[in-house]
């Protein structure tokens, strides 16, 4: 059975372009070719798809292999390179060769295509697979320093939002206390009743503090969080407002979880706000369910394999800079104008999932919109 490969051929003479193709299939191989002759040619097709190897001439009328060579490492040098000339010495191969190309065969040899080309998609496909382990291993150590950061100011967070419970469970005693003491129709009852309602804002954001620190108090149950969003779904339009589509995805066998369904309506409530926040002309927000398995050493994904529960909320809007991306899930961090948000909602977030044993991601980029993924562990047993 013959082995498929994509060969972009940089050759002037269809002749010769003809003798190379039915040599590959005698040797082994059903090639999908295409061939180019020019400089502009060259570019435009090494920039339509991926190709498995180029062939190439090294002396034609006009345009030379040196030639090609430049453009290939410009556009595509990841891919191998292959001289075939008929030209003789193992100078000129050695010059070929230190200018970046993958070998070169004379064409009178042109047995020696198919190993070569066979040696080299092997170690195409071994660098794709060091690159991809590479890009996955520091992926995973960004998480990680990403967590720790977070952890630590989540220490710094919880510690700070108790001291300041204590402060304001005072307030609001000695509040109550000093309204007991004044006569109905006092002018001062009202000034009392502002303190007391400042003292209750400040308790929700200490709250939400908590949330983030992962040390609220929280009431496990077994949820079904496609019910939990079919409930929301009213409560979610009005947060976005009539301008702004809700579409629905769910997995109609969709596992179950464990978790804390005040705080699972509350997650999608601030995911909600956000996306509102990166629509203000209007667009779609999308919120999908589905069981996925987790392996190990995967990207984007928990670190701890197993089966979960996925949570997708998405927009199109505005998106998120590169910049800004690391920073969204710090505490008091916003882009919004000062007095249109306390950066506490995405916060809030990231501390209920980790502290329902779940994990978060996000993908984002400027004018393309903005995805939240959030694993849930799936409960195996009720």
């Amino acid at each position: 059975m013959l082995k498929p490969v994509n060969v972009l051929m940089v050759e002037d003479s269809e002749d010769d372009a003809d003798l190379l193709l039915l040599e590959l299939r005698r040797q082994g191989f059903e090639p999908r070719a295409k061939r180019v002759d020019t400089e502009p040619a060259l570019e435009a097709a090494l920039g339509e798809r991926r190709w498995d190897v180029v062939i190439s001439d090294h002396n034609m009328p006009t345009f030379s292999g040196d030639d090609a060579l430049r453009i290939w490492k410009e556009h595509a040098p990841e891919v191998p390179f292959i001289v075939v000339s008929g030209t003789r010495g193992e100078e000129h191969a050695v010059e070929i060769m230190r200018a970046g190309a993958s070998d070169f065969i004379v064409k009178d040899r042109l047995h020696r295509l198919a190993p070569v080309i066979e040696r080299e998609l092997h170690e195409a496909s071994a660098r794709r697979r060091q690159r991809r382990t590479e890009q996955a291993l520091e992926e995973s150590k960004q998480q990680l320093r990403q967590a720790q950061k977070l952890e630590a100011v989540g220490r710094l967070a919880g510690g700070v939002a108790h001291d300041f419970n204590n402060l304001l469970a005072a307030i609001l005693s000695y509040s109550d206390i000093v309204l007991r003491g004044l006569p109905v129709g006092d002018a001062h009852r009202a000034d009392i009743q502002e303190i007391k309602q400042a003292t209750a804002r400040a308790a929700a954001l200490t709250r939400q503090l908590l949330d983030f620190s992962r040390q609220q108090v929280i009431v496990p149950s077994i949820v079904d969080l496609n019910e939990v969003i079919r409930d929301s779904r009213q409560l979610l339009q009005g947060i976005v407002g009539t301008m702004i589509t809700i579409h629905t995805s769910f997995d109609q066998k969709l596992w179950e979880i464990s978790g804390d369904r005040a705080r699972l309506e509350q997650v999608l409530m601030n995911l909600a706000a956000n996306a509102r926040d990166a629509m203000p002309t209007g667009g779609t927000l999308r919120i999908q369910t589905s069981n996925v398995r987790v392996s190990a050493g995967g990207v984007r994904q928990p670190q701890q394999p197993g089966y979960y529960v996925r949570l997708d909320v998405s927009d199109n809007g505005s998106g998120i800079s590169e910049e800004t991306l690391p920073k969204i899930f710090e505490p008091f961090f916003t882009t919004k104008e000062e007095g249109k948000g306390t950066g506490l909602g995405l916060a809030t977030v990231y501390g209920i999932v980790e502290q329902s044993g779940g994990a978060i991601f996000v993908d984002s980029r400027p004018g393309e919109g903005t995805r939240f993924a959030i694993f849930f562990p799936r409960v195996a047993a009720q």
